[in-house]
């Protein structure tokens, strides 16, 4: 790999070196590498592109690094991936896609992952979006997260885009049985006239079951963003969804949280902030040395942490 590739895996990835355990990279539509462990099996697929990632029953403390990154203009692509956690299995996911623009056309990643979270699993799903390159051509990725959570399973999402990604349409459906969990973590930055357009929607079928879903968002110049949630208790659950934004320049933040509950014993809570950042704490940072710009970069860095 040459330096810009090295670079995007350190973003989406934390990766500056071939990572222990079970991994697939996949660079400018192709395979860049893989590696298999004897819990941990992943396998191309026969009718489509993509990957199956299919871990055993009762896999502890492993991990598996799924990036994908893009450093030529004009490559699209659609991804199909899907994870099969077994019984019991307790593993740590790494995924991601970072795109590299320095020409004119369009480079864009389409990718839907699908997990199917076994009995007591758990797992811990970080994914981190970015881009950059000095080119005309738009970055654009569109990735979709298909979730299925038998009894007792436990999904904890982390989902990050900070930086260059000039259009987004995230997509996350889920559908929880029995006593499951789902938490969902989205922090997310747009700035010049990006477009981010996010879409939670839970199905808590299962008794007992929970889920938190929560966004953290700051837009910029005159970006645009748009967050839509529905949280369904459709048995006895715990579900809530919340949506916090930090709006600056000329930017525009559309929130639309929304609750429902279809069973007595659904227990549901749905919020909504957006606003600027408040004077008084630019102030009182100002007062101790920092300029308005580095106060504003420290309370935008808080926020999304």
């Amino acid at each position: 790999m040459d330096a810009i590739q090295l670079n995007l895996l350190k973003q989406v990835a934390d990766l500056e070196k071939v990572p222990a355990g079970a991994y697939n990279i996949r660079a400018n539509g192709e395979s860049a590498g893989r590696n298999t462990t004897a819990n941990i099996d992943i396998v191309n697929k026969e009718d489509k592109s993509g990957i199956d990632i299919i871990i055993k029953p009762g896999t502890k403390n492993e991990s598996v690094h799924i990036p994908v990154i893009i450093s030529e203009s004009g490559i699209t692509e659609f991804v199909y991936n899907d994870f099969f956690i077994g019984e019991d299995a307790d593993v740590v996911i790494i995924a991601g896609c970072g795109i590299h623009n320095c020409g004119a056309d369009l480079s864009k990643h389409d990718g839907i992952h699908t997990f199917h979270v076994g009995k007591n699993a758990k797992i811990k799903y970080v994914e981190k979006h970015y881009g950059d390159g000095d080119g005309t051509g738009e970055r654009v990725m569109n990735p979709q997260t298909i979730i299925e959570i038998d009894e007792g399973g436990y999904m904890e999402m982390e989902t990050t885009q900070i930086k260059g990604i000039d259009s987004t349409d995230r997509v996350t459906k889920a559908v929880l049985g029995d006593n499951a969990t789902l938490i969902i973590t989205e922090k997310l930055m747009t700035h010049g006239k990006q477009y981010a357009k996010t879409d939670f929607t839970v199905d808590m079928n299962g008794e007992d079951c929970s889920a938190h879903v929560v966004s953290r968002s700051i837009a910029k110049d005159e970006s645009y963003q748009l967050f839509t949630s529905n949280v369904k208790g459709n048995n006895k659950c715990n579900g809530h969804t919340e949506c916090d934004a930090i709006i600056m320049g000329n930017a525009k933040v559309s929130a639309i949280p929304q609750i429902e509950a279809n069973h007595v014993d659904a227990s549901l809570i749905h919020e909504a902030a957006i606003g600027k950042i408040a004077g008084e704490q630019l102030v009182k940072l100002m007062t101790l040395g920092l300029t308005e710009e580095e106060a504003e970069e420290q309370i935008v860095n808080g926020f999304l942490k």
